[in-house]
């Protein structure tokens, strides 16, 4: 039995680079060099196998892999036995159904009868039966978005980001299938000590993932308005105070929400806050 923790991730494509870095920022150092397969960290006890992103389900579950880092379409679709861990955050993206843009839509409805292009077969299917509809469904890879423009298909189900593809190719999105982001999954039958190994390595993603979505906050204010400015400034506890040499006025330092910012800030600088200072935060630890 090993006493490290086998991680695969995609090799290349949309999920590598962003795969890599959460384990950077982890404090894992890896060495992922040109072409490598595979590596182990120096400084975790960690092994990084590279695979291609469809690859990666049956990996997991055959056990060569303990867990993995693959977008949940993937997931999906490839639909093994696997257990879904946690979600990351990043690679977020849509499965959605397009037409040629020229074409009217009023409802899935008119996809009745239709011929449909996808990779994602198995999810296209279990969705067109969930809404009634009787298309036939095309299974290509690759270039799925050419597919209504040389005569295979009426419709494709591809993945969206931006939409910027569907517009080059004269097609116009009308129905969103799946949200899909990159997620973590894990064999199920996981022994002791990798499943110890994978509640530190949690541990630590953890951490990174709350920084990423707080910001540390220092500012001046009256002391007649601390009480106002504390109610703002929960922070994870309470805000800390500290006395200025100005016996009128305090520091106060605390966290604060991503999505609460602004919000927070202009209240603060109504109840008197001055000389606001924001700081990114790289680990936070609760």
């Amino acid at each position: 039995m090993t006493n490290k923790l086998k991680i695969a991730i995609q090799k290349s494509g949309r999920l590598s680079e962003n795969s890599l870095k959460l384990l950077k920022e982890c404090g894992i150092d890896i060495d992922n060099g040109l072409n490598k397969l595979k590596t182990e960290a120096s400084n975790f006890p960690i092994e990084v196998f590279f695979l291609r992103d469809d690859d990666i389900p049956q990996y997991v579950e055959d056990g060569v892999a303990d867990i993995g880092i693959v977008g949940e379409n993937v997931l999906l679709e490839k639909n093994k036995n696997l257990k879904l861990v946690d979600k990351l955050g990043f690679g977020k993206c849509r499965l959605s159904l397009a037409i040629p843009k020229e074409q009217n839509y009023k409802s899935i409805k008119d996809l009745n009868g239709k011929r449909i292009a996808t990779t994602y077969s198995i999810i296209l299917s279990k969705y067109l039966k969930a809404q009634k509809i009787k298309a036939e469904i095309h299974e290509i890879s690759g270039s799925v978005e050419i597919a209504p423009s040389i005569g295979l298909a009426d419709a494709i189900c591809d993945l969206v980001s931006s939409g910027s593809t569907l517009f080059t190719n004269g097609l116009k999105e009308v129905e969103v299938i799946l949200k899909s982001e990159a997620v973590l999954v894990a064999n199920k039958k996981l022994g002791k000590t990798q499943q110890s190994i994978l509640d530190k390595l949690l541990f630590r993603m953890n951490a990174v993932r709350k920084a990423k979505n707080t910001k540390y906050i220092l500012l001046n204010a009256p002391n007649n308005k601390l009480d106002a400015i504390c109610k703002i400034l929960p922070g994870m506890k309470s805000p800390t105070i500290l006395p200025l040499a100005d016996k009128d006025w305090s520091s106060v330092h605390s966290v604060v929400e991503e999505n609460q910012f602004w919000e927070i800030i202009e209240k603060l600088k109504a109840e008197g806050a001055q000389g606001i200072l924001v700081v990114p935060i790289e680990k936070m630890i609760l």
